[in-house]
């Protein structure tokens, strides 16, 4: 067998040239036993020049980084695609608990005059603001201390999910290039970052200026950060006057299975496989489901049992599809929305 070494020294030939059209500080940071790591970082920061990030921008960013083990470990006990989905219920008593309802209700009327602009002006009622808000970050109590850069870099380099990382690294040298401070940009291992916990690429096209200061403050600015989640919303094509869904009674030995799904959802596609077909809640009457709280007669709706025969169901309407777009997770769509109904009552 050949020996590789000829092909390793080409491989590291071609990445000294990129190096040595990168910001000295970048070229530099490679460290012994970490040449991959830092190679792949001279080849994203190459890319980031290619989209116009400044020197500065790709320097602060990436200067120094080197991989976390931890968010290796973090992002390898995620759940596997084959895994059968646990009960929600469980799930459901953990995060839609009395000291979480109680403290949304409390930041709820401490931001009421901030709520009712934010209403006004996206069509997104303000408990789903405030639900989303305490299931995200407990409301601000915690937003996470990982060095964003770092966590992003470790995952993209990774390579299980490298164009979304990868992208995201990128994405946060922009946020740099347009003078976030590298302070501020700490957050989840994930990535996530402030009180919505928004990643880079969200905060460039979503985040907004609710209180006009000039600054999409999304770590310490309420305005913007309850702003920023209905524009969030607004995009993903929130429907005014439409609740996420509603309790439904189904009669005993109704088959919610003859009526699955049969069409392919473009996203989330593992998550709208556990759902039904829509049909108007009118024709779900006629079937014998009762909606269990107000929703109109000719709204579309999917029937969704996630624990099985005999337990809670729910009416779900295209905003509890927007609320996929934020977390595409049952667990956490119907957590959200649960949350925001006990907020309000």
């Amino acid at each position: 067998m050949k020996s590789l070494a000829p092909l390793r020294a080409l491989i590291w030939a071609l990445l000294a040239c990129v190096a040595m059209a990168l910001p000295v500080s970048v070229a530099q940071a490679q460290r012994p036993g970490d040449r991959g790591f830092q190679g792949y970082l001279q080849l994203v920061a190459a890319k980031a020049r290619g989209q116009g990030i400044s020197d500065s921008a790709i320097a602060r960013t990436l200067s120094g980084l080197t991989v976390n083990p931890r968010v290796v470990q973090l992002d390898g006990g995620q759940p596997g695609r084959g895994v059968r989905p646990p009960p929600l219920a469980p799930y459901l008593r953990r995060h839609v608990d009395s000291a979480r309802i109680n403290r949304g209700r409390e930041k709820r009327r401490d931001v009421a005059g901030i709520l009712s602009k934010v209403e006004r002006e996206y069509g997104v009622p303000g408990k789903m603001l405030i639900a989303i808000w305490g299931h995200e970050t407990n409301y601000g109590g915690y937003m996470g201390d990982f060095d964003l850069a770092r966590s992003l870099a470790t995952l993209a380099y990774e390579g299980r999910r490298r164009e979304l990382f990868e992208g995201e690294l990128i994405a946060l040298m922009k946020m740099i290039d347009r003078g976030v401070p590298k302070s501020r940009l700490k957050g989840s291992w994930a990535g996530a970052f402030g009180n919505p916990q928004f990643l880079p690429s969200v905060w460039l096209t979503t985040a907004v200026d609710g209180d006009g200061d000039g600054d999409r403050d999304i770590w310490s600015s309420y305005s913007d950060t309850l702003a920023s989640i209905a524009n969030y919303f607004r995009l993903a094509g929130w429907r005014r006057g439409d609740p996420w869904g509603v309790r439904a009674a189904v009669p005993s030995g109704f088959a919610v299975s003859a009526h699955d799904a049969r069409l392919k959802a473009p996203s989330c596609s593992r998550v709208h496989e556990r759902h039904s077909t829509w049909k108007p809640v009118s024709q779900w009457r006629k079937l014998g489901v009762r909606p269990l709280a107000a929703i109109r007669e000719n709204t579309m709706a999917s029937l969704f049992q996630p624990d099985g025969p005999g337990t809670p169901a729910y009416l779900l309407t295209g905003n509890y599809r927007v609320i996929l777009q934020y977390n595409c997770s049952n667990y956490y769509a119907m957590s959200v929305g649960l949350l925001a109904d006990e907020i309000a009552r």
